[in-house]
């Protein structure tokens, strides 16, 4: 583990002083009595027609400056009533605001003895504001304001409170007329009231006091902390990438429990909410990121019995008496945990300081970043489940942990981080990056140029794919991948490209659809480097993929400027065609093997007729040689029936020695005698001789039985189906399920004629496209 982790936990965990420079929350009230001179009682919500009431017995708020004390509707624009004019009761509204008083003085890190006294009420209409200013103290005592929003209509007039650097925006509505929200913060905090744009917006204003002996609360500040954590983490990010183990991020677990939901740098609590505002400043004077992130712990291995019970079914580890589940739990204390065979760590649910999301998605990382090197060890699982043996396989365990973390990284290395998390997060940000550069003119080479090409190169080191991995193995990854080369395709980069190429599609890692964007990418490259590559991919995949190698064949082909340099390529294509079907395959993979098929040899003949017409006859030479493989009905004649559509090809040596064979081949079978059976004799091509076999047989010679019928049993009925199917015989056949054993009926039909009729009429139509006219 390096110092780090722990040097950085051991500054955070000086910061102890819980709060934060302002405390805001909603809480449940019962509506208070509130009575103001002048008007009588004010009803809650407050309706308009008795806004107009207050604001007919208020004054404009005055605002001060140094001793002065002064009335500018440019710097501060409400209406004010004294506390002396205020009256507020109801059995419960002191219980209330003490509740208020005690979660806001804790919320600040203030001691105990916090009294709050009412100053004003402060009423806003629509155009209301007050710009930034500090509150002056105007009691004994005072550290803090309070401000309680009474249930109201308004829209706008959001309270802005800054301190050291640090800023929130807080909103005083509620959307239930049962709540009302506050915000106390420190006297010496800016603070300012944006304008109000509908409605009206009344709020007490209290002075927070402390009373008793001792220093009145401040704001925590902990320039000591933030002055060694920015050194610290300046010397870090100067020995990033420089011969240096140190992690590439830091993460430091908090203390609090966060639902996602609720997961943001404003919602954390005591001393979650001091360290993060530490950090956020000491990132920010050192140039590094600063992120809050959900970190997920899944483990899952095997698991021992402890006792004689034999349990069963699923445990959940942590279930309380009133828990549906909780009869099962106390059999959990049956099992151990054994041995951890699978570990995930993911960080997720992602924000930044200023309340904004990084839409980073799930992002891995590993024990050696998180600070201090400890910190998982002593960690309880939310959730432990345990399976109880089954079969061969032994009893196992699943759990899983959840924690909040603050995540850093330095600006410098951003790319390099981000590529380390996967494709999965960092393509994302490459080809946003990639179409901000398109449409700011897609010049080569600027910032944007230059911070994609940097990415690329990090995402290529990062994650080196493995020698012969192929795109089906994993079609989700593999789509990700040829998603980058696409992208690289796009920014035109060339040396990410020839790395792409050499280490992924030439390692294995390749499938038809790739094509295309292979072609697109490899016109970045000099011509003969291009052809070079395409060389390595054909040879390294043509063995298992020779259909999707021809099409990438023929694509080049088209590319005018390799067409003279495409022989080796073409070549190394030729070497790998399939021959004697007998022959056993060379690799220990041959199971992968995807055989030409019609539209790969057209590809292929297609492509070296352009590059090389020796080779196109060599190519013919082969596919002639070995008709079992290279059937003139499964491939060569529907291979043909496209390029017989090409008046280009029609000119080539190659094509027209194929097409002579086809032609023989199909005029052979045209000439064969096409008449429908003149009786009820069928052909009998069963290989079984079995005592039922060959009654079917002597059926099937019979020229006066148009049906049969076999009564026995079961299997010996399915034995006699087999062979017919096998045989492709001339017989329909049913089961007549009535008495014991069922009777399979059988009975003659004209399959095999209408099989040559239909073959015949195609057969006509090939010769006709293929330049003969044939008879009927």
């Amino acid at each position: 583990m390096h110092l780090i982790n722990n040097e950085l936990a051991d500054l955070l965990g000086s910061v102890k002083t819980p709060g934060d420079f302002y405390a805001a929350d909603v809480c449940a009230m019962h509506a208070p009595l509130l009575r103001v001179k002048g008007v009588g009682p004010v009803a809650l919500p407050l309706l308009a027609a008795q806004a107009e009431q207050l604001i007919a017995v208020a004054e404009r708020a005055p605002y001060g400056r140094g001793e002065e004390t002064l009335l500018d509707t440019q710097v501060r624009r409400s209406w004010q009533i004294s506390a002396e004019c205020v009256c507020i009761d109801g059995s419960r509204w002191l219980a209330a605001l003490q509740s208020i008083v005690e979660r806001a003085a804790f919320g600040l890190g203030a001691a105990e003895g916090v009294v709050a006294e009412l100053y004003k009420l402060l009423l806003y209409d629509e155009g209301g504001f007050f710009v930034p200013h500090r509150d002056t103290e105007k009691s004994p005592g005072m550290f803090g304001t309070l401000i309680v929003g009474l249930p109201s209509l308004h829209t706008g007039g959001e309270l802005v409170v800054r301190h050291r650097g640090r800023e929130v925006r807080l909103d005083l509505r509620c959307g239930d007329p049962s709540e009302v929200a506050y915000v106390a913060f420190y006297a010496d905090c800016m603070h300012e009231v944006l304008p109000l744009t509908s409605g009206y917006r009344p709020v007490l204003v209290y002075n927070l006091l402390k009373k008793g002996r001792g220093r009145r609360p401040r704001p925590p500040a902990y320039a000591t902390q933030t002055a060694a954590l920015t050194t610290l983490l300046q010397g870090w990010c100067a020995h990033q990438g420089v011969a240096d183990d140190s992690p590439a991020k830091l993460i430091y677990p908090l203390a609090h429990a966060y639902t996602p939901a609720a997961l943001s740098f404003e919602a954390l609590k005591g001393e979650d909410a001091a360290q993060a505002s530490v950090l956020a400043a000491a990132a920010r004077q050192s140039g590094c990121e600063l992120h809050l992130a959900l970190m997920q712990i899944e483990e899952s291995g095997s698991a021992e019995y402890s006792g004689g019970y034999q349990p069963r079914g699923w445990r959940r580890y942590h279930d309380s008496d009133d828990d549906d589940d909780a009869g099962d739990s106390g059999n959990d204390d049956e099992f151990e945990i054994g041995e951890v065979f699978g570990r995930g760590l993911t960080l997720s649910h992602w924000g930044r300081p200023d309340g904004s999301a990084a839409s980073f998605g799930a992002f891995a990382f590993t024990d050696a970043e998180v600070c201090p090197g400890e910190a998982l060890l002593d960690m309880q699982p939310d959730e432990q489940h345990f399976h109880e043996a089954t079969g061969n396989e032994g009893a196992s365990f699943e759990r899983s942990y959840q924690r909040a973390a603050l995540v850093l990284w330095s600006q410098q290395q951003r790319l390099q981080v981000l590529a380390q998390a996967g494709l999965s997060v960092a393509l994302p940000h490459l080809e946003a990056l990639t179409a901000r550069w398109e449409g700011s003119g897609a010049v080569s080479g600027d910032a944007r140029w230059q911070e994609a090409h940097a990415l690329s190169h990090h995402l290529l080191r990062a994650r080196p794919p493995g020698t012969g991995v192929h795109a089906d193995e994993d079609r989700s990854q593999a789509t990700q991948w040829i998603a980058l080369l696409a992208v690289l395709a796009r920014i035109n980069d060339a040396e990410p490209i020839d790395t792409f190429i050499t280490g992924i599609s030439a390692a294995g890692r390749y499938g038809q659809g790739d094509n295309a964007i292979i072609i697109r990418a490899l016109r970045a490259l000099p011509a003969k480097r291009a052809c070079d590559l395409l060389q390595q991919v054909l040879r390294a995949n043509a063995d298992l993929r020779i259909g999707g190698c021809a099409d990438l064949l023929q694509r080049a082909s088209t590319v005018a400027a390799w067409r003279g340099l495409l022989h080796g390529a073409a070549r190394s294509l030729l070497d790998a065609l399939p021959g004697d079907p007998t022959r056993p395959a060379a690799p220990k993979d041959a199971w992968r093997r995807k055989d030409l098929d019609a539209a790969g040899l057209s590809h292929l003949l297609r492509s070296l007729c352009r590059i090389d017409s020796e080779l196109a006859e060599q190519a013919v030479r082969h596919w002639l040689a070995w008709p079992k493989t290279y059937g003139f009905d499964s491939l060569i004649v529907p291979a043909l029936r496209g390029l017989a559509e090409q008046p280009a090809m029609r000119r080539h040596a190659a094509y027209q020695r194929l097409c002579t064979a086809a032609l023989q081949h199909l005029q052979a079978r045209a000439a064969q005698a096409l008449a429908a059976p003149a009786d009820w004799r069928r052909d009998a091509n069963l290989s079984c001789r079995c005592v039922h076999c060959n009654g079917l047989r002597q059926f099937l010679f019979s020229a006066s039985e148009p049906s049969w019928r076999f009564k026995a049993k079961e299997s010996d009925r399915d034995h006699v189906q087999q062979s017919i199917q096998q045989g492709q015989c001339d017989l329909g056949c049913t089961v007549e399920r009535k008495g014991s054993p069922h009777v399979l009926v059988g009975i003659k039909n004209d399959a095999s004629y209408a099989a040559r009729v239909r073959q015949r009429k195609v057969d006509l139509e090939d010769l006709a496209r293929l330049g003969v006219r044939g008879k009927g």
